[in-house]
C-alpha cells in the first residue's frame, strides 16, 4: 500500500529515505520510493535486538546488549549505504535516553550504522507514531482518535484530530520493562498480576483523567506488542484480531495458568514475543482500567512511518520545527522585531562564511531559531537570561526537535553573550561540535551588533573567515556613533575566545 503525501517536498521522483526505529526491543528499518507525490514502500528490516534487557538500572547497557544493536545497525548500514545522509534518520528511544553516558553508545552506533544518529524524548516519539498511524489510515473528518504504542522500554499515548496532536503523553512501562520489575524471576501469579496493576494503574492517573474527559471516537494500538496480542485474541477466536474489554481479561487467564513465562503457551504467540508479552499485556490491561475503554483496533503503523513523513515535512514549507519555534516566540512573549534584526544580521555574516567554514542548510536554520529564541530566558529573569533560555529549550518538549537538536539550540542560546563556559558543548557529539562553535560565533556578533535595539540598518559589514580565525570591517563612522558598541567590539575578542575563535574588527 503506497504511502501518500501532499506536501512539496525536494525529493525527486525516483529518491529513496530510510526511516529506523532504534527501539527497546525490536529495530526496524523502512526504504521507500519517493514517485508522483507519494513514498511507496520497497523494503522492510526488523530484528528483535532487545536492547532493554541490557540496562542495569544505574544507566549502564551489559556488552551483550550492545553488541547486539551494533551488529544489527551494522547490517541495516550496509542497506542504505549509498544513501545521502539527508535521505535517512536513525532515531533512538526510550533505552539511549535512560543511558548514563549516551554517546558511550552513539558513537560506536553511528560508525557501524554509517549515519548519524538523534535520540527523541517520549513525547516527540509519541507525535511521531500518531503521524506514522494517521498517514496509514486517515481519520475521518472531526473524528477524536486516542492512540496507544506499548514499546520495550515506555508507552506512549496520543489523541489527536486528523494529523495533529492534542496531547501526548509517555508513560515509563514497557513490554521489556513491565516483565522484569514484576516477574524478575520469571514467575506468573494473581497477586504479582494486581499489584503491577495497581502500580502502573497509579502512574496512569497523572493523565487518565484529562484523556477521558477530552473523549474519543476510536481506539488504535500501534507497535507489535499489540499486533501479537491481536493476533491471540483472534487465534483463540475470541475477537477477529481487535482487542476488547471482554477479551483481554479470558487472554490474561490463560496467560497465569502457565504459572511461568517458560511456560507460556498461547495460540498465535511466537517464541520471540514469548518472554516479554507478560509484561505487555500487564500495560495494556491497566491501560484498559485506567482510559475506560472498550476496544482497540490494531494498526501496522508505527514510529518509522511518522518519521518517514516527518522526513518530508523537514524537506518542504511545512517543518514542524518552524511551527514549535513560532508557538514559544508567542507563548513567551518574545520581542519579534528585535529577534528579526539579530536574524537578518546573522544570516547576512553567515552568508559571507558559510562555505570557508563548511556550513550547510541545516546550520543554516538552527542558526534563525537560535536567533529567534535568543532572548526566551527574559521571561524568567534579565540576569542571566541566556542561562535560564539555555535550561528551557534543552528540557521542553519541543514538537520536531531531537535531543540533539534541541542541545545544539540551548548551547547556541547560553553562549551568545558573555564569556563562554568550558562545559557549553559538553552534551553535543564529536561531529556537531565545530558547527556549533562557528553558528555560536555569528550569533553572538549578531546580537553584539544589535545590543541597542535600534532598527537603523547597519550600513558596512563584512566577514572574513580562515580558519578559526575571523575578520569583521564595519563603517567607522558607524561605529564611533555607539560608544557602547565600540567597547563591546573592542571585549569581544576575549569573551568569543571560549570558542575557540580568534576575533578582530576592523574600520573602514
Amino acid at each position: 500500500m503506497p504511502l501518500t503525501t501532499n506536501a512539496a517536498t525536494s525529493l525527486q521522483d525516483g529518491e529513496h529515505l530510510a526511516a529506523i526505529d532504534i527501539g527497546s526491543n525490536s529495530f526496524h528499518m523502512v526504504v521507500a520510493r519517493y514517485t508522483l507525490g507519494q513514498l511507496r514502500v520497497v523494503d522492510r528490516l526488523r530484528e528483535t535486538v532487545r536492547m532493554a534487557d541490557g540496562l542495569d538500572g544505574k544507566g549502564g547497557l551489559a556488552s551483550k546488549a550492545q553488541k547486539r544493536a551494533l551488529e544489527c545497525l551494522a547490517r541495516f548500514g550496509q542497506r542504505i549505504r549509498d544513501f545521502p545522509t539527508a535521505h535517512v534518520r536513525a532515531l533512538a528511544t526510550n533505552t539511549v535516553r535512560q543511558l548514563r553516558d549516551p554517546q558511550g553508545f552513539l558513537q560506536p552506533a553511528e560508525a557501524a550504522l554509517g549515519k548519524p544518529i538523534e535520540v527523541v524524548s517520549g513525547r516527540e516519539e509519541a507525535r511521531l507514531i500518531y503521524l506514522g498511524v494517521a498517514h496509514a489510515q486517515p481519520p475521518r473528518p472531526g473524528q477524536l482518535r486516542l492512540v496507544i504504542d506499548i514499546g520495550g522500554g515506555s508507552t506512549e499515548f496520543i489523541i489527536g484530530r486528523g494529523f495533529e496532536q492534542i496531547e501526548r503523553e509517555s508513560l515509563q512501562a514497557g513490554c521489556i520493562a513491565s516483565t522484569r520489575r514484576f516477574f524478575p524471576d520469571g514467575k506468573l501469579s494473581k497477586k504479582r498480576w494486581k499489584d503491577g496493576l495497581d502500580e502502573i494503574g497509579a502512574e496512569f492517573q497523572q493523565f487518565a483523567q484529562q484523556y477521558r474527559a477530552l473523549g474519543w471516537q476510536e481506539a488504535i494500538g500501534s507497535s507489535g506488542t499489540h499486533k501479537a496480542i491481536g493476533e491471540i485474541c483472534a487465534a483463540m477466536k475470541l475477537t477477529k484480531g481487535a482487542i476488547t474489554i471482554e477479551a483481554l481479561p479470558q487472554l490474561r487467564d490463560r496467560l497465569l495458568q502457565a504459572n511461568h513465562i517458560n511456560r507460556i503457551d498461547l495460540p498465535g504467540l511466537s517464541n520471540d514475543r514469548k518472554p516479554i508479552i507478560a509484561g505487555g499485556v500487564l500495560v495494556l490491561e491497566a491501560a484498559f482500567n485506567a482510559l475506560g475503554l472498550q476496544r482497540l483496533m490494531v494498526s501496522k503503523a508505527a514510529m518509522r512511518e511518522g518519521i518517514l513523513y516527518d522526513m518530508l515535512g523537514r524537506g518542504s514549507d511545512k517543518d514542524p520545527r518552524d511551527t514549535s519555534v513560532a508557538s514559544l516566540t508567542q507563548r513567551y512573549g518574545i520581542d519579534e522585531i528585535q529577534a528579526a534584526r539579530v536574524e537578518a544580521t546573522a544570516m547576512r555574516l553567515f552568508e559571507q562564511v558559510e562555505h570557508v567554514w563548511q556550513l550547510n542548510d541545516d546550520d543554516a536554520r538552527q542558526l534563525i531559531w537560535a536567533a529567534r529564541l535568543h532572548e526566551i530566558g527574559l521571561v524568567i529573569a534579565h540576569s542571566q537570561y541566556h542561562v535560564h533560555g539555555a535550561y528551557m529549550l534543552e528540557n521542553s518538549d519541543i514538537a520536531g526537535f531531537s535531543r540533539q537538536e534541541q542541545q545544539v539550540l540551548a548551547a547556541l542560546v547560553r553562549t551568545h553573550r558573555r564569556s563562554v563556559p568550558k562545559g557549553a558543548f559538553e552534551a553535543l557529539p564529536d561531529r556537531l561540535l565545530l558547527s556549533a562553535r562557528r553558528k555560536s560565533a555569528l550569533l553572538r556578533l549578531a546580537v553584539l551588533l544589535h545590543r541597542s535595539h535600534e532598527g537603523d540598518p547597519i550600513p558596512k559589514l563584512d566577514l572574513t573567515a580562515d580558519g578559526d580565525s575571523l575578520g569583521l570591517v564595519v563603517s567607522k563612522k558607524w561605529v564611533e556613533g555607539r560608544p557602547l558598541l565600540r567597547a563591546d567590539l573592542l571585549g569581544e575578542p576575549e569573551d568569543i575566545a571560549g570558542l575557540g575563535i580568534a576575533f578582530g574588527t576592523f574600520v573602514d
